[in-house]
């Protein structure tokens, strides 16, 4: 019962969060380069307009690929607000980016093509990351169930560092700031003009903002996992993360794709040294 609830308060309430989550991130990068910024609820006004305009394709695979991002994007978060299993979680979450990519290619366009080239690549960077926070998550308190792992008195935090920070790195990724915004950009001042997203418009452009509200949410409940034994911290955890996240962005230019996967990497081979270093000490109290 508490699984179904959970599934529902996602379904409705985190596109709502995930919205003014977007406006609030857009305030503080204004107020960060001493501007007044948009109102609070422009993402939504946005949003909006995009689903009254005309939607033009190119190829209409797209519209499929695309609905079927935004279905595996929901369906990734709805099963980790059910308190479901993890490793089946990130599943459906890589799942969902592969018909992002798709829906790129199946348009005409260089910079298209070259935006999902570098999603790829960022796939490539990221994932081996979060199927390390998982098993550091199964480590620590025997379970890849969510809802053991949120319950646990356990702080998974002090046993993960060198996990929480390596997934901090990815998060830069998965926001899409810079300086790892190689395959998209919210800000759109870049070579590939907006790479992954530039043949998409219209009511399809906002099915992809929309799956990153809610995929921001979902990212922002695996970084409350790492603090989940004290909720108070959990919510300041996130909060501080989001705010670091935003930081960087301003303070940041963006790297080559090249100098991305290396960062990817060594953050993986951070995580790796924690998880070599945690079964270390749990075979010497074994």
């Amino acid at each position: 019962m508490n699984g179904f609830i959970g599934v529902v308060l996602f379904l409705i309430l985190a596109p709502v969060a995930g919205g003014l989550i977007a406006g609030l991130d857009r305030k503080l990068t204004a107020r960060m380069q001493g501007r007044v910024g948009p109102p609070l609820l422009q993402p939504f006004y946005d949003v909006g307009k995009l689903f009254e305009k005309e939607r033009v394709v190119v190829a209409t695979a797209q519209n499929f690929y695309i609905l079927a991002y935004l279905a595996f994007i929901v369906l990734s978060g709805a099963l980790f607000f059910a308190g479901g299993d993890l490793l089946l979680t990130v599943f459906a979450f890589t799942l969902a980016h592969v018909f992002l990519v798709l829906g790129a290619y199946a348009a005409h366009s260089p910079y298209s093509h070259i935006g999902a080239e570098r999603e790829l690549i960022q796939v490539m960077t990221y994932e081996p990351i979060v199927i390390l926070a998982v098993v550091g998550f199964y480590m620590v308190t025997g379970s890849f169930y969510v809802a053991d792992i949120a319950t646990t008195t356990v702080p998974a935090i002090l046993y993960l560092p060198g996990v929480f920070l390596g997934f901090a790195a990815i998060l830069t990724i998965k926001l899409r700031k810079s300086p790892f915004d190689i395959s998209t950009s919210h800000h759109a001042h870049q070579e590939i003009v907006k790479g992954v997203t530039t043949e998409f418009s219209g009511s399809t452009l906002g099915q992809i903002e929309i799956a990153h509200w809610y995929e921001n949410v979902f990212l922002l409940g695996l970084v409350y996992l790492f603090f989940a034994w004290n909720p108070v911290i959990g919510i300041i955890a996130v909060v501080v993360t989001y705010v670091a996240e935003v930081f960087i962005d301003n303070v940041t230019a963006r790297v080559r794709w090249q100098a991305a996967l290396k960062s990817g990497w060594l953050a993986a081979l951070l995580a790796v040294a924690n998880l070599l270093i945690l079964s270390y000490m749990m075979i010497g109290g074994a």
